[in-house]
């Protein structure tokens, strides 16, 4: 199935507001990571498939620290999603939008949301009842901005967005104070450096302020 905000899934990413944006290289760090994560307040994460051991971490954080929602993201082919299924991911996204991958996705029950950055592509996710959707990359595509400009034609269908490559906290309020954004996706909370160098307490106060800054970007603060 494709994600929508009537989905449980979609409450859930709307609610958290913030997704943090993993690569891990050693299935070892994944529940120290995921901990970290849950401790700052960030309780949702897409998982990377750039990496041999993306899918054990997965299946540790899942089995290890059940309140994080570990989605996965770089999904390219429907092999790669039926090991993400296999492994009971909460949901899955992908850099682009290949109809054969949501098709399959869609077939088996699995919440999705492909990448998009083009007019073209938003109106070919539409037509495959996708809701919800990755945008893809943010700030190098012409962030919110471009974002509005290029979503307006299709603002009556209730799309909404998660804005993913160049977010920080620096733009994190832009992105969240538009109507079109349901949730940002960020790799700034747990750099790659930052998981190989087992640095849990940085990563726990990059989350902490991330989730603090979300909750009174929502409070209107």
């Amino acid at each position: 199935m494709t994600i929508s905000l009537e989905t449980k899934i979609g409450r859930e990413i709307r609610a958290s507001g913030l997704i943090a944006v993993l690569v891990i290289d050693r299935k070892k760090s994944a529940v120290p990571l995921a901990r970290a994560l849950v401790d700052g307040g960030v309780c949702m994460m897409e998982l990377t498939l750039r990496t041999s051991e993306a899918i054990d971490a997965l299946v540790r954080i899942r089995a290890e620290v059940p309140e994080m929602t570990a989605g996965v993201g770089t999904i390219l082919t429907t092999e790669q999603l039926d090991r993400v299924i296999d492994a009971d991911a909460a949901f899955g996204v992908s850099p682009g939008l290949n109809p054969r991958v949501i098709s399959h996705a869609v077939d088996r029950g699995f919440p999705f949301a492909p990448g998009v950055c083009t007019p073209t592509d938003i109106e070919r996710g539409v037509e495959l009842g996708c809701r919800v959707l990755k945008y893809f990359p943010a700030e190098t595509s012409g962030g919110l901005k471009h974002l509005e400009s290029m979503g307006a034609p299709y603002a009556h269908l209730g799309l909404t967005y998660i804005p993913l490559g160049g977010v920080n906290t620096g733009n994190l309020a832009q992105y969240l104070n538009s109507p079109m954004i349901c949730a940002v996706g960020g790799s700034w909370l747990a750099p790659r450096a930052l998981i190989e160098a087992e640095k849990w307490d940085e990563i726990r106060g990059n989350a902490r302020e991330a989730a603090e800054l979300v909750a009174r970007i929502r409070a209107g603060v």
